[in-house]
This record gives structure tokens, sequence and C-alpha cells, in this order.
């Protein structure tokens, strides 16, 4: 199981981060032995939106051959999600078992054409913008819909990632990962 950790220039870091520390326990954790994961980018540093400078392990590569992807939010969505080298990019993903968004990522997995006749959810400062892409935008903190998994503002990004380790490894995984963490909240979807 390999996952694709989409960086962007202006993302909002703890969109990443709040998906990334659950999910990434299910290696260290010895859940799933065979979880592996790469941060990509399309340049070899992205500065986040308050500064944060972060490496990318794999720049410009197609993202054909993840299993999971995964795109935050943050201000930089907003040009990105009309980028159209930035959005061929994301659509190498095309054939990922699994496509994930914290906050306004949902932009721009819509933007790539993945989130058509699908559920979706963002930031709520951006469902009426996340309307153009889905069939139906629902005000949720995490919305799945088979194969696209959305979330809502920054601190749903946990949920997120715990949500996607059940449907990876099985509630008894979330539930040891959620109290290695010490996350007190359930969410069920």
């Amino acid at each position: 199981m390999k996952a694709a950790f989409v960086v962007f220039d202006r993302m909002t870091s703890l969109d990443f981060i709040g998906f990334y520390d659950p999910v990434t326990r299910l290696k260290s954790m010895n859940i799933l032995d065979d979880f592996e994961w790469r941060i990509c980018a399309t340049t070899e540093y992205v500065v986040d939106d308050r500064g944060l400078r972060i490496g990318a392990d794999a720049i410009a590569e197609p993202l054909t051959s993840y299993d999971i992807l995964f795109v935050p939010g943050g201000f930089g969505t907003r040009n990105l999600q009309h980028d159209r080298n930035f959005v061929d990019w994301l659509k190498t993903a095309g054939t990922s078992r699994f496509k994930v968004s914290v906050c306004t990522g949902a932009l721009l997995l819509g933007a790539a054409g993945f989130l058509r006749g699908k559920s979706a959810t963002t930031h709520p400062g951006a469902l009426k913008e996340l309307e153009q892409y889905c069939r139906e935008v629902v005000h949720e903190r995490v919305v799945d819909d088979g194969d696209i998994i959305t979330a809502g503002g920054v601190s749903s990004a946990i949920d997120a990632g715990l949500h996607l380790v059940e449907r990876l490894a099985g509630p008894d995984a979330r539930v040891r990962i959620a109290a290695q963490m010490d996350y007190p909240y359930q969410w069920n979807a």
C-alpha cells in the first residue's frame, strides 16, 4: 500500500499533518507492514501559508503508482484549481484506490475531475465553490463516497485520517491508533 501526500505552496500544514499522523501509524504501529508513503510536489520545496518549508521526496513524477492520493487545503488551492499543469499532474492519480482531501483540497480533486457524480465536503467557507465539481455538497466533517473521501476544515484532518485507517485496516486499528494519539473524539461515517 503506497500513499502520495501532495504538498504545494500556501497549503495549510495542519491539513496535511492531521491526516499524515494517524495514517502513517499504520506502519509505525505494525498494523500494515507494507504501508509506505512519499511527499509529492511539483517543486523540490514548498512553503505553507505561514512560512513553513517542506521538502518533497518525489518531484513532478506521475502519481500512477500510488494506491492513495492525499491533497490538503489552504490558500494555494484557489489558484492551483485553475493551473492546468498542476491539475494534469493530479489527474495521473486517476487509478488510485482512494483519493482523499481535507479542506479546500477538495477543490483540487474536483478540478481534476475526481468528484464528478460524487458527494463531497470542504471548508464551510468554500462549500459554494465546491458545487461546480460534484453531484452533491454535504456539510459534514467527513464524507465517504467510495473511492473519494473528503473532509471539512482543518480540524477534521485527524478524523479523515482515522476514517481511512478504518477503511484500510478495520475498526480495531482505528481504535488502537486513536488511543495511541490520545484522540478522544469518535466520528463515524
